[in-house]
């Protein structure tokens, strides 16, 4: 085999360092183009492929005339260039729309002007299927200018740079067009999240939620094309090296399209998450008076709601229009010049897992976040409510611990100045306050007390509370036993809250967390009081969120589980029943406050919620099962009993069921 000499601009992006293995493989030299401030990058890849000596830095800049590299080296390698291909460019439409016109057109005119130059044999420019824009209908490899809309910067500057390469070359060129370009098919490698990757953290979030049979709905927006980087450089390193392919295109793309829906069950399913069974096709929106949906979409109202939607799932807002293809790509062409290489797009499904792993593994975006607690509290005050024992404490020495500043409340001041002792001898700051938060009196001298001390409250943690185990039957004449819980569990909680707002609206920052129960999404009998309370502040919350979110207020309701407190002391069936440990009661109010999501529930607990939904009648019917297998405690009934112990079909019932309250 004849060694050829190659120029490669781009070799260290994704698809040109995998195109550079294949042309090393075939020996000869490889210059590149590098800027000054991308040698160390080229350096490692020079030393990962094991090819000093053969790998050329070529020092230049894609914006600057004739790529900025000197002329001297463009007179001595005039003519002597076999292949110069041309990657370098912005495959990214979420990219400012100047960046994209100065590195896609802007540096494609300078290839060009350079290539004019140095004469090489060929020309092969790495386009993309974005050039056929908004084309409807098949559009084949021999296709280039049709009149298509373009409806983006992006797909604007791909079609303008292979009009300049197809207008103002002088020398042989060829036209390669690649689909979504995805992480290798052998090893799920990948260098950045893009296209469908875009989706993985909703699919993620989907998975951790919900158990992986469940069904779900959602919009199927149109068909999409997906190759392997593998598949990719493959195809260029073979086509570009036949004879007989100048002034053609060929579609690096799947032969058959694929709809987005389908594409992302192949994900899914690659993560064992639920996938969609009913796919509703967004073609339906044409029904509507032309522009109507799209009109609705720009009221601020709207813009707003799809804005926190993508945000909560990391989805750029400017690919929303644009995932789906209106048109298909012929890749017959492509096909036949192949033929007898066994270069050939595998099919989605058989390297999703690889994809989805890799990218668990290396490109989740969580990744990269700082997890830490310390960065969301340092310095930070912390009101905790019921901070003696239990959560509370076990919430404040780790927070203490973090760098954050708890203000301790509970009734008792003895066991509040443990809890401080504790944290400065591990060398945190806390502060101790005594209020009764079932009176509101109390409530009221508190927060006059905490504004008074400390010049910012930044978050608030509702963990006091009061639990009452008891049937309605045997609550017939205890309506107080509902009416001091909701005092507390409701009325105190709202009330600190509200009275430390005015202050976290002023500063426009504050996180609430509220410490709810999988009660409340599983309905368990014998708990109506409280049940009842945990349900109100609930609804309380997500009325309220809606409107302190745009003054950068948020919360968080956390549905605990059973956790072994002296709360649940008096019921002596709890003992054998499985629960959380305060100290992981205590890491879900931190993460709460680290990641401040809207809700942190157990599987469970939202299993609870659905099936409710779903049957009503039937849950009813299960949980007067559990009724009738959990009788009244002794502590309910107003007696004492030492020998009160679960029985097995309690026990097995609980452990079925863990962490619901019975």
């Amino acid at each position: 085999m004849e060694e050829k000499t190659y120029f490669v601009t781009g070799a260290t992006g994704f698809i040109g360092r995998n195109l550079v293995e294949r042309l090393l493989e075939r020996g000869g030299d490889v210059h590149v183009l590098v800027r000054e401030g991308s040698r160390e990058r080229l350096d490692a890849l020079i030393e990962r492929w094991g090819a000093q000596g053969r790998v050329h830095p070529v020092t230049g800049d894609l914006q600057a005339v004739k790529l900025g590299i000197d002329q001297a080296w463009i007179d001595e390698h005039r003519g002597k260039v076999d292949h110069v291909f041309h990657l370098a460019a912005i495959y990214d439409m979420t990219a400012p729309d100047e960046v994209n016109e100065a590195l896609n057109v802007g540096g494609t005119q300078q290839l060009v002007n350079l290539v004019n130059d140095l004469q090489p044999g060929h020309l092969h420019h790495v386009s993309s299927v974005a050039a056929a824009g908004a084309y409807k209908g098949l559009f084949r490899e021999d296709m280039f200018d049709e009149g298509q809309k373009l409806p983006s910067p992006y797909h604007r500057t791909k079609f303008e740079s292979e009009r300049l390469v197809r207008d103002e070359t002088n020398v042989p060129w060829t036209v390669y067009r690649p689909a979504i370009v995805v992480g290798d098919s052998r090893t799920g490698e990948m260098d950045k999240v893009d296209g469908p990757y875009y989706f993985f953290k909703a699919i993620q979030k989907a998975r951790d939620t919900l158990p992986q049979w469940f069904p779900l709905a959602g919009p199927e927006v149109g068909d999409t094309n997906i190759v392997p980087v593998d598949y990719v450089a493959d195809a260029l390193d073979a086509l570009a090296h036949q004879e007989g392919h100048a002034g053609q295109a060929f579609h690096l793309a799947a032969p058959r399209m694929t709809p987005s829906g389908e594409a992302l069950n192949h994900f899914a399913a690659a993560a064992h998450a639920p996938q969609l069974a009913l796919r509703v096709d967004s073609k339906l929106l044409d029904a509507l008076p032309k522009g109507t949906f799209s009109m609705l979409m720009q009221l601020p109202a709207l813009k707003g709601v799809r804005k926190a939607v993508l945000e909560d799932f990391g989805i750029p807002d400017e690919i929303v229009g644009h995932m789906g293809f209106s048109c298909s790509f012929d890749t017959r062409d492509t096909e036949r010049a192949l033929a007898g290489t066994g270069i050939e797009v595998p099919e989605l499904d058989s390297y999703a897992e690889r994809i989805w792993d890799y990218w668990e593994r290396n490109l989740d975006p969580d990744l990269f976040k700082d997890r830490s607690l310390s960065a969301a509290v340092n310095g930070r005050t912390v009101v905790i409510t019921g901070a003696s024992s239990g959560i509370g404490k076990a919430a404040a020495l780790k927070i203490a611990k973090a760098g954050g500043i708890p203000l301790l409340v509970a009734r008792g001041r003895e066991k509040l100045e443990e809890t401080k002792a504790e944290i400065e001898a591990a060398g945190g700051t806390a502060y101790v306050y005594t209020a009764d938060l079932a009176e509101m009196d109390s409530i009221e001298a508190l927060v006059e007390e905490l504004l008074a001390e400390h010049a910012s409250i930044d978050m608030i943690v509702n963990n006091a509370g009061r639990s009452i185990r008891r049937s309605l039957e045997l609550s017939l004449d205890r309506f107080h036993d509902y009416e001091r819980t909701m005092q507390l569990n409701y009325f105190g909680a709202i009330k600190l809250v509200m009275g430390l707002l005015p202050h976290m609206t002023e500063r426009r920052f504050g996180h609430i967390v509220n410490v709810s129960s999988i009660g409340a999404q599983t309905n368990p009998p014998r708990f109506s009081a409280y049940v009842a309370s945990k349900a109100a502040l609930d609804a309380w919350t997500r009325v309220v969120s809606s409107e302190l979110i745009g003054k950068n207020i948020t919360f968080t309701t956390i549905h605990m589980p059973l956790v072994r407190t002296p709360m649940i002391a008096p019921t002596k069936i709890y003992d054998s029943f499985p629960t959380i440990s305060p100290d992981e009661a205590g890491d879900m109010i931190c993460e709460a406050i680290r990641s401040k999501p809207k809700t942190i529930n157990t599987r469970l607990g939202t299993f609870g919620e659905v099936a409710y939904a779903l049957a009503p009648k039937a849950v009813d019917q299960i949980l007067h099962a559990a009724y009738k297998v959990f009788p009244d405690s002794a502590a309910a009934k107003g007696q004492k009993d030492p020998n009160e112990r679960a029985s097995m079909e309690q026990i097995a019932m609980a452990n079925l069921m863990k962490g619901v309250h019975w």
